[in-house]
């Protein structure tokens, strides 16, 4: 397998959609209020990637380390258990990934000021204590809540702040819609994942708590998060075709039922890759119908 392939198979292009879809609806709002930076939401969005692929490349070292990696594995292909790359070399690129990103954020908080340094150094650090440190987030059944803030309202929130240097509270509330989509992307991995997790010492939320709560949780998120603009447009009396999110779980139907009838198995596969699909076509309804 050539060398490229195998990074690209590292960066795992897609769960990308879950740095995309957050920074695409804070910037169609900053736009909405006539605020659109252009420059702050493409290092935005340079940032947000950069992240996204950092703890990628951590979940894949960190979890050869810890051995979770080990055995007949469900999901796809992680490189440095299957020996495609080294250890040390995983390591090194890790942190060389986290380092741009913390270069490319130079310039959001010489725009942003203290709040987005805090964000940015809080997203990197847990970018690599999601697998990494002594009590990692996602094998101890936090890293529903982490993916939920800091995919959601922070990602949101922190893009619309960069373009219009001030807190917008309906940027912050429709955050947690990208933010339970991405939940949702991780319960079908814990489903998936949980006769495995649960040999390696994983307590992800579907170990804890069950398969049904699993297939319940992705149920949940993905309903709820189409709705949320309903709340919006209530609040604001406007923006009327945001509400056309609320057809994205027609197109979640094969999806949920695969989770709720399912017994695991690498089908999952599909419908995590699909998920990801329903959160980027989520944004772009939801931000083309803001402007509208």
């Amino acid at each position: 397998m050539r060398q490229r392939s195998v990074w690209i198979m590292a960066v795992r292009p897609k769960t990308l959609f879950a740095a995309i879809a957050p920074v695409l609806i804070g910037t169609s709002m900053a736009i909405g209020d006539n605020a659109f930076h252009v420059q702050s939401a493409s290092v935005a969005l340079i940032s947000a990637l950069l992240i996204q692929i950092g703890t990628n490349f951590a979940n894949d070292y960190f979890d050869f380390k810890s051995g979770a990696d080990e055995g007949e594995r469900l999901g796809p292909m992680r490189v440095t258990q299957a020996g495609l790359i080294s250890p040390e070399t995983m390591k090194r690129a890790t942190y060389t990934v986290f380092l741009l990103a913390i270069l490319a954020g130079i310039y959001l908080v010489m725009r942003g000021g203290w709040p987005i340094l805090v964000i940015g150094l809080s997203s990197v650090l847990f970018g690599i204590l999601y697998t990494g440190g002594p009590y990692p987030l996602g094998y101890n059944g936090l890293g529903d809540i982490f993916v939920l803030i800091f995919f959601g309202p922070v990602a949101v929130g922190g893009t619309y702040y960069l373009q219009a240097l001030t807190f917008s509270y309906e940027s912050t509330l429709i955050g947690f819609a990208p933010g339970l989509f991405s939940v949702a992307i991780l319960a079908v991995n814990n489903l998936r994942d949980v006769d495995g997790d649960k040999r390696a010492g994983k307590k992800t939320l579907a170990v804890r708590f069950g398969r049904r709560f699993a297939k319940f949780e992705y149920t949940v998120c993905i309903t709820i998060g189409s709705v949320l603009p309903a709340v919006l447009v209530f609040l604001k009396n406007g923006h009327y075709l945001s509400l056309a999110t609320t057809v994205v779980p027609l197109f979640a139907i094969r999806s949920i039922r695969r989770v709720l009838f399912s017994q695991g198995g690498t089908i999952l596969n599909d419908v995590l890759a699909d998920t990801g699909k329903l959160l980027l076509l989520f944004s772009l309804i939801f931000s083309i119908g803001w402007l509208i």
